[in-house]
């Protein structure tokens, strides 16, 4: 089993910048894939970026060239630095892993972000 904690998120003007930690424990080697996803109030769950095993990295459009994600060499944290944060950011943040052996993914308990404008 795999339990991920993520911290880091709060307050921040328009154009500012934070940074997400989700620390992963237990059996992270069964881990093939981790991302942040983020839910705004009356939304969806959306993806915003993710990292594979082998470091290759996606994210969104609204979030390119903004967002980035990366990895510590253990791969047992991974980070989301956010850049000129946008109102529309405002969202709670999730850390999620998806497992070679397929099955449900785990999930962090969540981060608020919110950006006042």
């Amino acid at each position: 089993q795999v339990q991920l904690v993520e911290s880091g998120g709060g307050l921040v003007q328009a154009g500012g910048s934070l940074r997400l930690s989700c620390a992963a424990s237990g059996s992270i080697g069964s881990i093939n894939r981790m991302g942040w996803y983020r839910q705004a109030p009356g939304k969806s769950r959306e993806l915003v970026a993710v990292i594979r095993s082998g470091g290759e990295t996606d994210d969104v459009d609204s979030v390119k060239d903004r967002f980035t994600i990366s990895r510590n060499n253990a791969r047992n944290k991974v980070y989301l630095q956010m850049n000129s944060l946008e109102a529309e950011d405002t969202a709670v943040y999730y850390c999620n892993a998806r497992f070679w052996r397929g099955g449900p993914d785990t999930w962090g308990q969540g981060t608020q972000v919110t950006v006042s404008s």
